[in-house]
């Protein structure tokens, strides 16, 4: 089965850290371009950051960067966000997507 898997989400205070983790089973997206997006309550999905496969160039949304860090690792089928000095206004469902697939998300709640 085709499938991407997102981990590593929680409550976490303002300034602190998480990182999160996204998993392929079935298919191995070594070639493709791979991204992080979130959705807050009653906002649009937005994207966050994304990483090319052939050269490792990244993108990053304004709002993180600087604080957040975008990665993969092709031999484990697994993609990565450290999130450093977190900000309530980060408080969001955060999905990873790839060739067309999304995972099922995992929810990041900034709050103290």
């Amino acid at each position: 089965q085709v499938r991407l898997a997102e981990s590593g989400g929680g409550l976490v205070q303002p300034g602190g850290s998480l990182k999160l983790s996204c998993v392929s089973s079935g298919f191995a997206p070594n070639g493709y371009a791979w991204g992080w997006f979130r959705q807050a309550p009653g906002k649009d999905r937005e994207a966050v950051s994304c990483i090319n496969s052939r050269d490792g160039v990244t993108y990053y949304t304004p709002d993180v960067k600087g604080r957040f860090t975008i990665s993969r690792d092709n031999a484990k089928n697994t993609l990565y966000l450290q999130m450093n000095n977190l900000e309530p206004e980060d408080t969001a469902v955060y999905y990873c997507k790839t060739m067309g697939i999304w995972g099922q998300g995992t929810q990041v709640t900034v709050s103290s």
